[in-house]
C-alpha cells in the first residue's frame, strides 16, 4: 500500500511537472512561390494574386513567411529554386513551373531535402516530385471550345488551333479537344501549332495559317492573348471567312467583347482564373501551418462563358 501510494504520488509531480512545459509552438512555414515572370496578361494575373496572398496571408499568421521569385525562362526558375532550398532555406514550395520536363528534377531535388511540394496548372512529368497538384480544369478548358466550335457550324468545316508551350496542362486540353472532334468527322483539323500563350507568336503562327489554307472556318487560339494576335493577323490579312474565334481563360477584354456584342466571331470563352495561384498558396500555407498535407489534386472547375453569365467573370480592376 505504501507503494502504491508512492507512485501515485510520483505520478501526480510528473504529471504537474509536465503541465508547466509550455505546449510546443507549431512549427514555423518558411514558403517559396516560384512562379514565371509577368511577359503576358494572364502572368501578370499571377503575379498580382501571388503577391496578394503574401499580403494577406503574412498579415494573418505571424509564423507564416513567404519569398516570392519570378523566372523568365525554365532555366532561371531552376537555378531560382535552389537559391529558395539552400539559402532562404524554405520548407514549402509552391511553384507554377515555367515548363513541365525542364523543372521535374530541380523540384525533385527541393523536396528530397523534406521540402513540402505544391504544383500548380503544368504538372511536372513525373508526380513523385511533388506532395500536391492545384489547377484549373484542363480537361473542360479543351473540351468546352470544340463542344462550342462544333455546334457553331453545325458539326461540318475547316478549322485551325493555337497551342500554348510544351506542358501537360496544354497535352491534357490538346487531348480533350482532339476527343469531342473525333465525334464529328466533318470537322477537320487543319493544323495546331505551338503559339507559346503569347500574342506576338500567335500572330505570326496565324500569318502562316492564313497563308497556308484559302478557307478556315474557326479558330481555336486557346488563350485569351493568343486570342489578341490571331485577330490582329486575320484583320492585317482582310480574311472574313473565319466564323468564330475562341480564346480562353476569360481576360477581361475577352468579356467585355461578349458582354458588349461587340465582334460576332466571339460570343464565347471558357473561365480559368490565375487567381487559382492565390488558393494555392492559401491552401498549402494553412495546412502546413497546422501540421497537415493537402489532397494530392485540387481542380478548380473551368465553365462555358457566354453573354447571360459574362457579368459573373467580369473583373474591370484585375490585370488579367
Amino acid at each position: 500500500m505504501k507503494h502504491l501510494t508512492r507512485r501515485i504520488a510520483l505520478t501526480a509531480v510528473a504529471a504537474a511537472a509536465l503541465a508547466a512545459i509550455p505546449a510546443l509552438a507549431a512549427e514555423k512555414v518558411n514558403l517559396g512561390v516560384s512562379i514565371p515572370a509577368a511577359t503576358h496578361s494572364f502572368m501578370g494575373g499571377i503575379n498580382y494574386w501571388a503577391n496578394q496572398a503574401k499580403k494577406d496571408l503574412e498579415k494573418e499568421h505571424k509564423d507564416l513567411k513567404i519569398t516570392i521569385k519570378t523566372a523568365a525562362n525554365a532555366p532561371e526558375q531552376a537555378n531560382q529554386l535552389q537559391d529558395l532550398s539552400t539559402v532562404t532555406k524554405i520548407n514549402a514550395l509552391v511553384i507554377f513551373p515555367f515548363e513541365s520536363a525542364a523543372l521535374t528534377k530541380p523540384v525533385a531535388q527541393v523536396k528530397a531535402k523534406g521540402t513540402y511540394v505544391t504544383v500548380v496548372d503544368r504538372g511536372l512529368t513525373d508526380t513523385s516530385a511533388q506532395d500536391a497538384y492545384v489547377a484549373g480544369d484542363n480537361t473542360a478548358f479543351g473540351k468546352i471550345p470544340a463542344e462550342y466550335i462544333a455546334k457553331k457550324l453545325g458539326g461540318k468545316g475547316e478549322i485551325v488551333a493555337l497551342r500554348g508551350i510544351a506542358t501537360t496542362l496544354d497535352n491534357e486540353r490538346m487531348d480533350a479537344f482532339n476527343g469531342v472532334l473525333k465525334n464529328h468527322p466533318d470537322i477537320k483539323l487543319l493544323d495546331a501549332k505551338y503559339a507559346n500563350w503569347n500574342r506576338d507568336d500567335a500572330f505570326k503562327v496565324t500569318q502562316d495559317y492564313l497563308t497556308r489554307f484559302k478557307k478556315i472556318d474557326a479558330i481555336w487560339a486557346a488563350d485569351d492573348d493568343m486570342a489578341v494576335g490571331v485577330l490582329k493577323a486575320i484583320e492585317q490579312a482582310k480574311r472574313d471567312d473565319i466564323k468564330v474565334i475562341f480564346g480562353g481563360a476569360g481576360a477581361k477584354g475577352m468579356v467585355k467583347t461578349i458582354l458588349d456584342g461587340k465582334d460576332p466571331r466571339i460570343q464565347a470563352d471558357v473561365s480559368y482564373s490565375p487567381k487559382f495561384i492565390y488558393d494555392a498558396i492559401k491552401l498549402t500555407a494553412e495546412a502546413r501551418l497546422k501540421g497537415e498535407k493537402l489532397p494530392a489534386t485540387t481542380i478548380i472547375p473551368s465553365v462555358l462563358i457566354t453573354k447571360e453569365n459574362a457579368k459573373d467573370f467580369y473583373h474591370p480592376n484585375s490585370p488579367f
